[in-house]
């Protein structure tokens, strides 16, 4: 967002030299509004790039305010996967079902994290996620309800998320991926619900 035309397109340039094939064009900072900055907006870099860049990414947030416009404008520019949010409930499977896009659609990487005790004296989840919708409030709500828990509690919360997101995105018709996300570093306990996570689906299973 903060490269101008000619500056992206040598930085693309250098990214793909060594060997990066898939890179995530991102907006200005939730401090600016769009179009503000001196860099390319997404879809302009998007059309621009179109066959410099195999893997044409964006990001995704389905509770942000008109998010479905700017989402559908940012694929028809050249966007052919997109990393999520941190997801906090399984609204993404309306949401996406809700896109009015041709195949072949973009991939979608799901975002899920670890909340851990930390969460509730620091906040970080929290100020990243800074939506006023009422979806995204829903979703800090859940935040601040699984922060506390107890390390079998909160697993256990987490996964079964997890498998209401698989199971509602699943017949969305878009190719889907997983993505892990440990915002205050990592740990066992992370890993551990990321691990059960996987044993119910993965970008591996057949179905």
């Amino acid at each position: 967002a903060f490269d101008d035309m000619q500056a992206l397109g040598k930085r693309l340039q250098d990214l793909s030299d060594v060997g990066i094939n898939d890179v995530v064009f991102v907006g200005v900072p939730r401090t600016m509004a769009d179009g503000e900055g001196p860099g390319v907006p997404p879809t302009e870099a998007l059309s621009a790039f179109q066959n410099q860049v195999p893997g044409r990414g964006v990001i995704l947030i389905p509770p942000r305010q008109d998010e479905k416009p700017r989402f559908e404008a940012k694929v028809n520019a050249g966007a052919n996967f997109a990393l999520t949010q941190l997801l906090f409930s399984d609204y993404i499977g309306d949401y996406l079902k809700s896109l009015e896009l041709e195949d072949p659609k973009p991939e979608i990487l799901l975002s899920f994290g670890y909340v851990p005790k930390s969460e509730q004296r620091v906040g970080l989840i929290n100020w990243l996620i800074r939506d006023e919708t009422e979806q995204a409030q829903k979703e800090m709500e859940r935040v601040s309800e699984i922060a506390p828990l107890d390390f079998q509690d909160k697993k256990r919360e987490l996964v079964d998320l997890y498998k209401r997101t698989i199971d509602k995105v699943h017949d969305s018709g878009f190719p889907i991926g997983i993505h892990f996300e440990c915002p205050y570093g990592f740990n066992g306990y992370a890993f551990e619900t990321f691990r059960e996570m996987l044993e119910y689906w993965s970008p591996n299973h057949d179905s």
